[in-house]
């Protein structure tokens, strides 16, 4: 709570508590960075909706943090020097003559009927600002200070680099939890029971709230409890049957990812070989439209057919979201490939692409173009998530609320899906990291994106969805959002990196224009700004003769975190059976001490709160000190 920083009155704070009150007091009355905090989201939200919810709105504020520090990195690095420094131009760019059948085809393909909207939504609005690749210029790196290229191919990199420290920071912190709490692993209900009720609740609202959040953790105990004993009690045949539910299931499954991923790889090709015809308008947004087409009934199909094998909430839950980011992954990584087909020409002979690398008849700065492409595959992705909640989910709410009868009491409210609206984020995300490089202010859009998204989410909770019957638990779901999150950072990595090495620069745009490649801008500026020791130090730190004991090193270092993972766990072990000696000695002892009026009281409690409880009083702190259940009953 926000009091909770405020100093005391007559309290003097030195010249260092100043500020750290100050910020924290700012950060409280941000929003969703403060009310969707590593605490948690909204209670009102946990308490409806269980704690699963939690996941889903720290994963938001996580990725809004990502977002912010990269344009924070951007701006400061390139940006801000490009303005201030305002380097030379480049000059008269690289002359040649280029054999194009039919002639040099325009870049834009635009009919004459584009009007200024759609030419946002497009992005061809702002091919000549800084939001594209094409708009950053810079003079020989002997006329400035300051590398502007170096700043620019650095700072992505850098960038990726620190998403992926903080991701596998999360990552390594959930890890523990998710060893420690197991399959095999079950805390007693009694626990539960008697230290759940929190007697420093006052309000009726907070008290409705906290009963709510305590029924939902009771469903899920009893749930996973109740589907534990049907697992040890299985014969069998009832096994087989299930192995082969899993076989045909996940058969299935993976015919319709093929599938998916054919329809996006011939939609990409359509769009880009037709780009002259009159319906250029729609096909700008058909490879979007396939990609959030297939996004969108993919998840909903993977639901189905995954409850069909009778899994655990936790366990249907994560195997949803692996086919999801295969699903997702598979899909930006086959429009990423049919794209530089086009562009690149990968596995294509063109006259263009042997002599400069690239489809240059077709693109004249192509960097240009697939930044364009995945502006608006980002836009594409907000539109829906505002579409899908104000033009499908609260029409559905009004239909049911006003409307009677069988058809519409199975169709209900919409029903919040976790793994869908993480995957929704992760890829909006991973179309972020992909265009750093052809777009450096994309994660202010993202930023913004993910700002609104919070608000659409919360809205659409409260007013359009109904609570999941099945519930899971927050912590082992975060770990698997962090891991989907490695997953769409490796694949931007991949495509980035073999671009920045490997491709041609476009002839006339960009920083890198006559450059065989950007990376090529490297060696160029050790050259020129370090000494001749600082160069042989480079070469040997890229010579075979230093990879050989970063091997060996490396391998000790794997050896070393392998032996200490293997004894963390057998500390696990020994720990998870204190656990369940001590809570059945202590169980044992309460049922030789305690009187039957507690024993009474106690089960009426647990009854009394499984139930969602009656009309709440306002407890103070003084009725703790009376040692009081709410019933009346000794603890």
């Amino acid at each position: 709570h926000p009091h909770q920083f405020r100093p005391k009155r007559g309290a003097k704070l030195d010249r260092w508590q100043q500020p750290l009150v100050a910020i924290r007091a700012l950060g409280f009355s941000g929003g969703p960075l403060a009310r969707c905090g590593p605490e948690g989201p909204p209670p009102l939200l946990i308490g409806l909706f269980g704690t699963g919810i939690q996941s889903y709105f720290t994963f938001l504020r996580f990725l809004l943090l990502l977002n912010l520090l990269t344009l924070l990195l951007t701006a400061g690095f390139v940006l801000l020097p490009l303005v201030w420094l305002r380097p030379p131009d480049t000059g008269p760019s690289l002359n040649f003559t280029l054999q194009c059948p039919g002639g040099l085809q325009p870049q834009t393909g635009v009919p004459r009927f584009h009007n200024q909207l759609w030419n946002v939504l497009t992005g061809r609005a702002f091919n000549t600002t800084y939001l594209f690749y094409g708009a950053y210029r810079a003079g020989p790196e002997s006329s400035s200070a300051y590398s502007i290229r170096l700043a620019y191919l650095l700072s992505p990199l850098a960038c990726l680099f620190l998403c992926f420290c903080g991701t596998l920071q999360r990552l390594e912190k959930e890890l523990p939890q998710r060893l420690f709490l197991g399959q095999d692993y079950r805390s007693p209900v009694s626990v539960k029971v008697f230290s759940s009720w929190d007697f420093c609740i006052r309000g009726q609202e907070a008290a409705t709230i906290k009963k709510h959040e305590i029924s939902n953790e009771f469903k899920v105990c009893l749930g996973e409890g109740r589907r534990f004993r049907l697992m040890q009690q299985q014969t069998r045949t009832q096994r087989a049957c299930h192995l082969l539910t899993y076989l045909w299931v996940n058969v299935l499954i993976g015919l319709l990812v093929v599938g998916a991923i054919s329809a996006i790889f011939w939609a990409t090709k359509y769009s880009q070989d037709n780009k002259e015809e009159s319906l250029f308008v729609l096909l700008q947004y058909l490879p979007p439209g396939v990609i959030a087409l297939v996004n969108f009934v993919g998840p909903l199909l993977f639901v189905f057919l995954i409850q069909l094998e009778n899994y655990p909430p936790n366990t249907e839950v994560n195997l949803t979201l692996i086919w999801c980011v295969v699903l997702k992954l598979a899909s930006l990584g086959m429009f990423s490939f049919s794209l530089g087909q086009t562009v690149l020409c990968l596995g294509r002979n063109k006259t263009s692409c042997e002599s400069f690398g690239y489809n240059a008849c077709d693109y004249q700065c192509w960097e240009n173009a697939v930044g364009e492409e995945l502006y608006k595959l980002s836009i594409f992705n907000f539109l829906l998530t505002v579409a899908f909640a104000f033009f499908v989910s609260l029409p559905r709410r009004l239909l049911v609320e006003r409307f009677s009868g069988s058809f519409w009491v199975w169709l209900d409210r919409e029903e919040f899906l976790v793994p869908k609206n993480v995957l929704d984020i992760v890829a909006g995300q991973t179309i972020t990291w992909m265009g750093l490089f052809y777009c450096p202010l994309l994660p202010l859009l993202n930023s913004v994106f993910i700002f609104l998204t919070f608000y659409i989410k919360k809205y659409t909770l409260m007013r359009n969805s109904k609570a999941s019957p099945r519930r899971f638990r927050a912590s082992s779901s975060t770990f698997f959002f962090q891991l989907v999150l490695i997953l769409g950072l490796l694949l931007a990595v991949v495509p980035l990196g073999y671009v920045v090495s490997s491709i041609h620069s476009s002839w006339d745009c960009g920083l890198f224009a006559n450059y065989a490649a950007p990376w090529q801008g490297v060696p160029e500026l050790m050259a020129l700004r370090l000494p001749p020791s600082g160069q042989r130090v480079l070469r040997y730190l890229g010579s075979h003769a230093f990879s050989f004991p970063v091997l060996i090193l490396l391998s000790l270092v794997l050896t070393v975190c392998v032996s200490q993972s293997q004894a963390n766990s057998r500390a696990i072990q020994r720990i998870r059976k204190q656990l369940v000696w001590v809570s059945v000695r202590w169980a044992g002892e309460g049922s030789h001490l305690a009187p039957e009026r507690g024993l009474r009281g106690g089960a009426l409690v647990g009854a009394w709160l499984l139930s969602g409880g009656g009309t709440v009083g306002a407890w103070s702190l003084a009725s703790r000190r009376r040692g009081a259940w709410p019933l009346g009953g000794a603890r």
